[in-house]
């Protein structure tokens, strides 16, 4: 997952790639994404990266530790834990 500044990077590689011709456009953000998290995404699921943001998600459940799907969400959908907001 990104912090809102590593996002913020990882979104303006997205801008440029759909400015550039090559075949490999995504390239930039493809390897910053995989050497900033350790991760290994095929070079076609740069689409992928706009969806790791970590302030796109609430929370840890104070059950179960998984996020909550966004931060105003009242109930943890993996474990039905009702959130006190």
């Amino acid at each position: 997952m990104l912090d809102d500044d590593e996002f913020a990077k990882a979104k303006e590689l997205y801008s440029l790639g759909f400015k550039n011709i090559k075949a490999d456009r995504f390239k930039p953000l493809i390897d910053y994404y995989n050497n900033l998290t350790g991760s290994n995404i095929a070079d076609d699921e740069y689409n992928t990266v706009l969806h790791h943001q970590i302030s796109q998600y609430g929370p840890e459940c104070e059950n179960c530790g998984k996020p909550y799907r966004t931060p105003l969400a009242s109930f943890c959908a993996a474990c039905g834990n009702k959130r006190i907001i």
